[in-house]
């Protein structure tokens, strides 16, 4: 069990960033990561469904074998982590608490910004765990084109910088001097986020946090790889095409994902799915 694999998941190429960070802190771990291409983006959806989509995908980690899950997707971990926790026997580790532990520690004025999709604003659970502290003000903007802009490979355009300063000027507006990046493809916008919003103005994102969570949690349950364990990645994704993952995930992160191995997960609107469009997952 120590040498199974953490499984990750996330709607799309956003939790790779997560991927990384737990990659990076943790080389002796094995990963098997599923983004939900079939359904991406989980922002403007429904909570029902997202709940839906978000339990088939980690259904199909579990029967994997992995010993431990990461939901690497803010909307996944707002609508059904108490579903998640209460369903599944390994330990879940989810974004949303590791970044308002961060947010809170690392404000000088109280004054803490939260951007994300719609469902994840509209859940309510930034504001609700950060406004248990009453020092603290809470200002929230849902940035639904963001999730849009990173899963077209599109990153440093005029349009993203105009539609951050659309989105993001009333928040700077407010004197906010950290600002959560409620999202995990947001990381891929920070540079024309963090243009917008100013030197001083702190940017908070759950990837680095959450891997060390992950690594706590390893510790806690005595999960974590033996010292000759060969870490092994898997990367898949449930949409129509492997070749479409592969090529944006490099494009975004350099060639750390190589090979994309299409799975389908519970009931998959995507009635072309074959046999033969699968291929082998990296092995690394």
């Amino acid at each position: 069990m120590k040498d199974a694999p953490i499984g990750i998941f996330d709607s799309g190429v956003g939790g790779l960033t997560v991927a990384r960070a737990i990659r990076a802190q943790l080389p002796q771990e094995s990963l098997v990561y599923i983004g939900d291409t079939a359904h991406s983006p989980y922002g403007p959806k429904p909570i029902a469904d997202v709940r839906r989509y978000s339990l088939e995908v980690l259904d199909t980690l579990v029967d994997q074998g992995v010993k431990m899950l990461v939901i690497a997707c803010n909307t996944a971990s707002a609508a059904m982590l108490r579903d998640a926790r209460e369903r599944y026997d390994v330990p879940v580790v989810e974004v949303i608490g590791p970044a308002v532990r961060r947010a809170v520690s690392t404000s000088r004025n109280g004054r803490i910004g939260v951007i994300g999709t719609v469902g994840t604003i509209g859940s309510r659970a930034y504001q609700d765990m950060l406004e248990v502290n009453e020092h603290l003000q809470v200002f929230t903007a849902a940035c639904p084109r963001f999730v849009e802009f990173v899963e077209a490979g599109i990153t440093g355009t005029p349009e993203v910088l105009a539609t951050a300063e659309e989105y993001l000027a009333p928040l700077r507006d407010a004197g906010v001097d950290t600002l959560v990046l409620g999202c995990t493809h947001y990381p891929f916008l920070r540079g024309a986020i963090s243009y917008v919003m100013g030197d001083g103005v702190s940017l908070v994102s759950s990837d680095d946090e959450t891997a060390a969570d992950v690594y706590r949690h390893l510790v806690r349950d005595d999960l974590l790889a033996s010292g000759d364990a060969v870490a092994t990645y898997v990367y898949e994704a449930t949409g129509r095409s492997a070749d479409d993952f592969t090529a944006l995930a490099n494009r975004l992160m350099g060639h750390e994902v190589r090979d994309v191995q299409l799975v389908q997960t519970g009931v998959i609107d995507l009635p072309y799915l074959l046999d033969d469009d699968f291929t082998q997952a990296e092995q690394a």
